[in-house]
């Protein structure tokens, strides 16, 4: 299950924040998409969790978006993670027109439990 962070700044807008949040799920379970765990149509609750957060005062970094993927350690999903961060950052693209963005994908050793 991936866990999504996206910070933006103010100037992103709320009408491409919307665009963002509702292409996120798919180009992410495309984006980490593996053997272990495949991508199955369609996505159910727990599946993708995003978080949306508006850059504070203190923040700093210059781009209007980045978007922080955590998702489990998997090898197929590590050896070619660049290419996976670039598809993500396209799709990204793609919703918020004219904005500079940034992805990171962390692979850590993780588990994770769900209740239904």
């Amino acid at each position: 299950m991936p866990i999504v962070e996206v910070v933006h700044a103010a100037s992103v807008g709320e009408a491409r924040l919307r665009r963002l949040a509702a292409a996120l799920p798919h180009a992410v379970s495309l984006a980490v998409a593996c053997p272990e765990e495949p991508y199955d149509h369609p996505l159910g609750p727990g599946d993708v969790d995003l978080r949306f957060r508006a850059r504070g005062p203190l923040d700093s970094g210059g781009l209007d978006l980045v978007v922080h993927v955590h998702s489990k350690h998997h090898e197929s999903r590590a050896a070619d993670r660049d290419a996976r961060c670039e598809r993500l950052r396209d799709a990204v693209l793609a919703q918020v027109d004219g904005c500079s963005v940034g992805v990171y994908l962390a692979l850590p050793v993780a588990g994770w439990a769900q209740t239904s």
